[in-house]
């Protein structure tokens, strides 16, 4: 993944203006972990706690962890989430020890190759608790080239089609579907299957 670090100062302001649909995508990301009992949560990509903060609400009592790349990120979201732990960490790094019931992510992955969301897939699962959840927010690549709206940076922004990321997920173990998309941006929501019998 390319070196480049977000900053807290003005970073709302910029998703709402560069990505349309943003509050939209957060509240479909947070409503797609309803229906499932969370006690443990990982967050990949917190920023500076937008999703986590809705997410938490639909899941109080939750003990959230929480990695991202940029400490400056990191600072603004333990004013925002003080109980949680936040971790200063890359997606390419080893994950936090699980297992967690719930696994979120929101307009972080796409940074990543296709071989790096595959590897992710692949350590989320390992993550995951039997019956929970991998949530999946991101920018995709559309069906069609006239909805690719949000302005992505070659070699930093790397985003892949639905399909090909449904079958890394199902590659990984896991039982993924798509919960809601709107243009270029998609909620993926995958299950690690209860063990049967």
């Amino acid at each position: 993944m390319a070196d480049f670090r977000f900053v807290p100062e003005g970073y709302l302001e910029s998703m709402l203006e560069e990505i349309p649909g943003y509050v939209e995508l957060q509240e479909e990301t947070a409503r797609a972990t309803e229906g499932l009992r969370a006690a443990r949560i990982l967050e990949l990509g917190t920023g500076t706690g937008e999703t986590a903060r809705r997410i938490l609400e639909r899941h109080p009592g939750a003990h959230l962890t929480g990695i991202d790349a940029s400490p400056e990120m990191l600072e603004e979201a333990r004013r925002r989430l003080p109980g949680g732990d936040l971790r200063v960490s890359r997606l390419e790094d080893p994950l936090p020890e699980g297992p967690f019931d719930l696994v979120v992510s929101t307009l972080a992955v796409h940074h990543l190759d296709a071989t790096g969301k595959a590897d992710l897939s692949e350590r989320v699962a390992a993550v995951l608790a039997r019956g929970g959840r991998f949530v999946l927010a991101d920018v995709v690549v559309p069906e069609r080239p006239e909805d690719a709206v949000i302005p992505c940076t070659p070699g930093f922004d790397l985003p892949d089609p639905v399909p090909d990321q449904l079958e890394w997920l199902e590659a990984a173990g896991l039982e993924p579907q798509v919960t809601w998309a709107r243009r270029d941006l998609a909620v993926l929501s995958a299950t690690r299957q209860p063990r049967s019998g």
